[in-house]
C-alpha cells in the first residue's frame, strides 16, 4: 500500500471508528507523505459509483428521473440537476445537495438511495465530496 493509500485508509478507518462521517474538506491535500495527489476522474472514479448506486432510478428514464427530473445518463445531465436546480455546486461539496442526500442528512423521504437500497459506502461518499471540491470536472 502506498504512503498516500495508507494515509487515506487510516483517516477513513479513524472516522468510521469514531462513528462519524465528518467532512474531509482538505482530503485532496492531506496525504502525510509530502506527495502531490492526482485529481479524481469523473469517468474512472465517480461515474461508476453513481451508475452502481444511483442508476437503478436515475438512468434511462428511471423512476427517479421521472419524479425529480434528475438524470445521470451524462455528465451534463448530472450537473443540470433536478427540475428545481443543480444538486452539485462545483468546488463546494458542503453546499451540494447530492452530498446531503447520499450522506443521509436530508429528509428521510428524499434520502438517497431510497429505502437504503445499495447505499454508498463512507469511502465512496468521501470520493464524491473530493471530486466536487476539486471542481466536479468532466475528466
Amino acid at each position: 500500500m502506498s504512503c498516500y493509500s495508507r494515509s487515506i485508509h487510516f483517516m477513513v478507518i479513524n472516522v468510521l471508528r469514531a462513528g462519524l462521517l465528518i467532512p474531509l474538506l482538505l482530503l485532496s491535500t492531506v496525504t502525510g507523505c509530502g506527495q502531490q495527489t492526482v485529481p479524481l476522474s469523473y469517468q474512472k472514479d465517480i461515474a461508476p459509483l453513481l451508475t452502481e448506486h444511483c442508476g437503478r432510478c436515475h438512468l434511462h428514464n428511471g423512476v427517479g428521473s421521472q419524479k425529480s427530473g434528475f438524470a445521470m445518463d451524462s455528465y451534463e445531465q448530472l450537473l443540470k440537476g433536478t427540475r428545481i436546480g443543480p444538486v452539485i455546486k462545483p468546488g463546494v461539496a458542503t453546499a451540494s445537495t447530492l452530498v446531503s442526500l447520499v450522506e443521509g442528512r436530508a429528509d428521510p423521504e428524499i434520502r438517497m438511495p431510497p429505502d437504503n437500497h445499495n447505499p454508498l459506502e463512507p469511502e465512496q461518499i468521501i470520493l464524491i465530496r473530493q471530486w466536487i471540491d476539486e471542481g466536479a470536472k468532466n475528466n
